[in-house]
């Protein structure tokens, strides 16, 4: 009997989980405080807006006094996507981008950082680091307005070309093949410097001890960068590829619309266009809405599959 009233009040000494967490959150309740302001935006912007998803599977009225009010449809706009063949095609549009951004784009930034990382003058790296990641800092209004000054038919490129080298104006601009190259160049030239940031700190953290086994090892500098270098930040490499797949439908609205114009929409059309050409300027909100889900759903499927497929080669992944 004793016994078991001394278990009790041990029991009742140990603090819960609950109790834990709190005495936690007020010890650490500045670091709190500090990620406060990035909670609520991902709970205002990100969170909150899911609830309209419903319209997706709902035949949407604006003039009914709810979302709640309209009329239920099912999986009806859904089906919807595979049978419209100008989805397919748009579809075709965003995965073509989608992955010339990864194979051409995401590879630079890695080459770039690599690159950077071999200059022994401080000053010059510096100086070459801020020059490619500027561009970043720059809307895609400004960059789009660049690229129109120097492709468009009596730009800068078209009129080198025309009167120094006495060919014919190339139609950068309207031609529905170029247009993808275009974009591939604006992403490289905009985005590029920023991720190089990424992977050079990842660079910092390689242990110079590493280097210096390989040296005694005989190893050129080419080899230290294929057997040191590149497996130091192979981690980082595949998070980041990880999350670049999770946005592979996801091209950007602001750049492509920007971009587009009658002559190359068939080749230029991406699923984030589409949706506001349909939602917006048709006013057709459920089938946007469910091809906005759509792609949502797309992202995290692939994201799934590439974080196990990391794991199963050793890597950490993202979870």
């Amino acid at each position: 009997m004793k016994d078991s009233l001394v278990m009790g009040q041990e029991m009742k000494t140990v603090p819960g989980r609950w109790d834990r967490l709190k005495r936690r959150m007020w010890r650490e309740r500045f670091i709190y405080l500090l990620l406060l302001p990035g909670v609520l935006y991902f709970i205002v912007y990100r969170y909150i807006p899911m609830a309209g998803l419903v319209i997706a599977f709902q035949d949407f009225n604006p003039f009914n006094e709810s979302i709640w009010a309209n009329e239920w449809v099912g999986l009806k706009y859904f089906t919807r996507i595979f049978e419209d063949s100008e989805v397919v095609k748009v579809i075709w549009n965003t995965l073509q981008i989608a992955f010339l951004q990864i194979f051409m784009a995401f590879p630079i930034s890695i080459v770039l950082a690599l690159m950077l990382n071999e200059v022994r003058n401080g000053t010059y790296k510096r100086i070459v680091q801020s020059m490619v990641y500027l561009p970043h800092f720059l809307s895609w209004v400004v960059v789009a307005g660049i690229f129109v000054v120097f492709l468009r038919g009596e730009g800068l490129i078209n009129t080198f070309l025309v009167k120094e080298l006495k060919w014919d104006a190339i139609p950068f601009l309207t031609d529905p093949v170029l247009f993808k190259p275009v974009i591939i160049l604006q992403i490289i030239w905009k985005e590029s410097g920023w991720s190089t940031i990424i992977f050079l700190a990842a660079l910092a953290g390689v242990n110079p001890s590493l280097y210096e086994a390989a040296v005694i090892d005989g190893a050129n500098r080419w080899r230290q960068l294929w057997h040191v270098t590149l497996p130091a930040i192979r981690s980082v490499i595949v998070i980041l590829f990880i999350l670049r797949l999770g946005n592979v439908l996801d091209t950007g609205f602001e750049q492509i619309f920007l971009m587009l114009n009658p002559f190359n929409m068939e080749s230029g059309n991406v699923l984030d266009t589409y949706v506001y050409y349909k939602g917006i300027q048709q006013g057709d909100v459920s089938f946007a809405t469910a091809v906005g889900m759509f792609k949502g759903l797309v992202g995290l499927v692939l994201v799934v599959i590439a974080n196990r497929i990391a794991k199963r080669f050793g890597e950490d992944g993202l979870y």
